[in-house]
């Protein structure tokens, strides 16, 4: 399998809504063009940024067939299936491989505190539902779970798992999910404040939630480390940390205050869905400040 697709700069997709707070198909599909005019290498669609765990199934799969009406063999489409239920991702996993999506990803179950064979259990059925390949979705700070070396060992008898994204905050797990793997496993970094670490690391790319609204530094970046200027590197990253910071700086969710920028910008794809909370007051003011950082950084890089 050529697993190139999978490298680089990969963008998790916002959830789009129209002014009722509903699924806006129109506002998918320009915010699908956007992002591919950057340059991008693919689109993770229906994950945290993608506010999956508020949506229904019905929801969820006019997202995922909206971007592929409109990237489906343009951009490496990965399909997050991660649902309450073993059933639903089963369903959500057919129905992606029905719309021609490169992959599949799903973190491990939510809310119950499962015993470990469990897990193994639930990604294996989603696996074994198609003959897409699959990408595990370690984000232990949400889920509970932090990916043990052992059981992605035992999954890694399965030939379908290509990959991780990792979303732990010590970069050490990158490297020891690629020592125990075989030369072509994918490790995604996950945490954007870590992307130049986690790829010298061993990282062979990035999935990001803030990627959307500043692609241009995160693509800048893989070409430092790409290129082997690390002082750069170090550089812009340090740059995108502060404005992450600022981002979750505000009164309301990380994602509203992207949105936010987003309509500045003339994007505009809704806000956030409750219990998330939208920019309000005084703060809605400050998203100018954050957006002028972006671009001032987007600038000074750009001639580099």
């Amino acid at each position: 399998m050529l697993l190139n697709k999978f490298k680089g700069i990969i963008p998790a997709f916002y959830a789009c809504y129209d002014e009722a707070g509903d699924i806006s198909p129109e506002r998918i599909t320009e915010l699908s063009q956007y992002l591919y005019e950057k340059g991008i290498q693919g689109l993770y669609v229906g994950g945290s940024s993608g506010e999956c765990i508020y949506q229904s199934l019905t929801e969820r799969k006019a997202t995922l067939k909206y971007v592929a009406e409109n990237l489906q063999g343009k951009l490496t489409l990965i399909a997050h299936v991660g649902a309450p239920s073993t059933k639903e991702s089963v369903e959500l996993a057919r129905y992606a491989r029905e719309l021609g999506y490169d992959a599949l990803s799903a973190i491990p179950p939510i809310y119950f505190q499962l015993p470990e064979s469990a897990i193994e259990k639930y990604w294996l059925e989603i696996m074994n539902s198609t003959d897409l390949p699959f990408i595990i979705y370690n984000i232990p700070q949400t889920t509970g779970y932090n990916l043990s070396v052992s059981l992605l060992k035992r999954l890694l008898k399965n030939d379908k798992l290509i990959g991780v994204k990792n979303s732990s905050m010590p970069v050490m797990d990158i490297e020891r999910y690629k020592t125990v793997a075989h030369e072509d496993f994918i490790v995604f970094n996950g945490p954007d404040e870590q992307y130049v670490s986690g790829r010298l690391i061993g990282a062979d790319g990035g999935i990001g939630g803030t990627y959307g609204v500043m692609p241009e530094l995160f693509l800048k970046a893989e070409e430092f480390i790409s290129s082997g200027n690390f002082s750069d590197a170090r550089e812009i990253q340090h740059d995108i940390n502060d404005i992450i910071i600022a981002l979750c700086s505000l009164n309301g969710s990380m994602y509203s205050v992207i949105k936010e920028i987003l309509r500045i910008r003339g994007l505009n794809i809704g806000s956030v869905r409750g219990p998330l909370e939208a920019v309000h007051g005084e703060d809605i003011e400050k998203v100018e400040g954050i957006k002028k950082m972006i671009d001032l950084s987007i600038a000074k890089y750009q001639m580099m």
